[in-house]
């Protein structure tokens, strides 16, 4: 009999060869089968084709010789699709669980589509007054019966002992909201395969929202890529672009990365690459130009420069960052007006020599126009006026790396090159050449390079090598 739910359960733990699903293997299976006929258990060791490390052999007490004479999962993928079809996929940690089934029937040309909840997230919602939700943890907080722990069936029946005390210990109408909840078939837009919910990575990263002929809609970045993904539609009928993205998405893609600098470079680069069209703030990849200070005559004055006639990343005397000349203009006036600047001097308007300026006649100017400030006074405040406008000189000798995690970001004149994982391809990056300056990566990274673990390159590039 069920209580809680209108459909089978099916109670599944796995024991693998390691912790990634892509490349390891599964060496046993574990259910506990839940329906109106009652309960019935279901249990194989698998041969994973491969090795099983001597860690995760101690671990779960499965060694290469009990799962030699074992099926292979194609052997026995028929029926264990047979057993899951029309059930409610439940585990703990079961991104893991599932993930790792995916992929073994991708491996056997079958579609893997479950419903799926964690009881890992089902127990927080249920007890949100306890920290720890791991199976050790429930069992101690519970007093679940572990019979061989670490071993598939054992834990899986661990976890359906969980679901038992819980729909005991609460009404059928708590436990059916939080399991709707974390379910969350009803997370994602209507042609979006609701059970992508389940391969979203809760992980640092970058997603693309793609609408018809995989035209680019959207491109953010996370430090949890699911939750964020998720986020976008939970609150989709508050938000105009939220509801235009819902109805007019149709594929979601994402990109893992090390950590948040990784997330936030690689965004900068992808929207500057596709331009989706949801994207506004950073889409914009026309020419920048900033002021620089001149000595003409007597007079200290801003000049404008461009990027493509300087060298942006090493350039000292660059004041400011425009997508324009009319921008660069608006910037420079706020700063004459709060400093009681000079217009006529600053080539900010055009006055007859020794005439005064506007801001003269409405006293906003202390008179440089007519020879009242003397130019050498005027320029002392106009230097400090735009000190705060000054752009960063390349502090190193050449490339750097910053390391994140296991990756290194390889940066040269606050451009970004790319990110690498070994020595061959830093070196690739170094000698495919620096990309055009980019003011949102170069506004992230004299942020981020202050507190960031940072290698010289290519004089490190040996010792990089080692350490990895």
């Amino acid at each position: 009999m069920l209580k809680h739910v209108n459909q089978p359960l099916a109670f599944v733990d796995l024991e693998t060869t390691g912790a990634t699903a892509t490349k390891d293997r599964i060496t046993e299976i574990g259910i506990v089968l839940v329906d109106a006929d009652g309960v019935r258990e279901w249990n194989q060791l698998v041969n994973p084709q491969t090795r099983i490390p001597l860690f995760i052999e101690q671990m779960t007490g499965i060694s290469n010789q009990m799962v030699a004479e074992m099926p292979s999962f194609a052997q026995v993928a028929g029926e264990v699709a047979e057993l899951l079809e029309g059930r409610l996929f439940i585990a703990h940690n079961a991104r893991f669980d599932y993930g790792f089934l995916k992929n073994e029937f991708s491996r056997v040309g079958m579609t893997f589509r479950p419903q799926v909840l964690c009881t890992v997230k089902l127990s927080r919602a249920l007890y949100p007054q306890f920290h720890r939700h791991n199976l050790d943890s429930l069992i101690e907080r519970h007093g679940l019966q572990a019979k061989d722990r670490h071993r598939a069936l054992a834990d899986a029946q661990l976890i359906h002992q969980f679901w038992t005390q819980a729909c005991e210990q609460f009404s059928e109408a708590v436990v059916d909201l939080a399991a709707q909840r974390l379910v969350g078939r009803s997370s994602l837009p209507s042609n979006i395969d609701p059970n992508l919910i389940h391969d979203l990575p809760e992980a640092p990263g970058v997603y693309l929202f793609y609408g018809e002929n995989d035209l680019p809609l959207y491109i953010g970045k996370s430090v949890n890529i699911r939750n964020r993904v998720l986020a976008h539609f939970g609150a989709d009928h508050k938000s105009n672009k939220e509801m235009s993205l819902a109805q007019q998405l149709r594929r979601i893609d994402w990109i893992e990365t090390a950590g948040e600098l990784g997330a936030l470079l690689l965004e900068a680069r992808l929207i500057k690459e596709k331009s989706p069209v949801h994207n506004q703030r950073l889409r914009r990849k026309n020419a920048l130009c900033a002021w620089q200070l001149q000595q003409q005559g007597e007079q200290l004055k801003p000049v404008l420069s461009w990027a493509d006639e300087l060298d942006f990343g090493a350039q000292d005397n660059l004041y400011g960052l425009y997508h324009s000349q009319r921008d660069a203009q608006k910037a420079l006036r706020g700063v004459a007006e709060q400093h009681g600047l000079c217009l006529s001097v600053l080539g900010l308007e055009k006055t007859a020599a020794g005439r005064p300026c506007f801001g003269y006649q409405i006293k906003k100017c202390r008179g440089a126009c007519v020879g009242l400030e003397a130019p050498l006074a005027h320029a002392a405040r106009l230097l400090i006026a735009m000190q705060k406008l000054k752009l960063a000189v390349w502090p190193y000798p050449g490339a750097i790396g910053v390391r994140e995690g296991e990756e290194l970001h390889v940066i040269d004149r606050w451009c970004y090159l790319g990110t690498a994982k070994s020595e061959a391809e830093i070196e690739e990056l170094l000698r495919s050449g620096r990309p055009a300056f980019d003011r949102d990566t170069y506004m992230l990274l004299s942020k981020s390079l202050k507190k960031a673990e940072v290698v010289v390159l290519p004089g490190a590039l040996e010792m990089v090598g080692e350490s990895w």
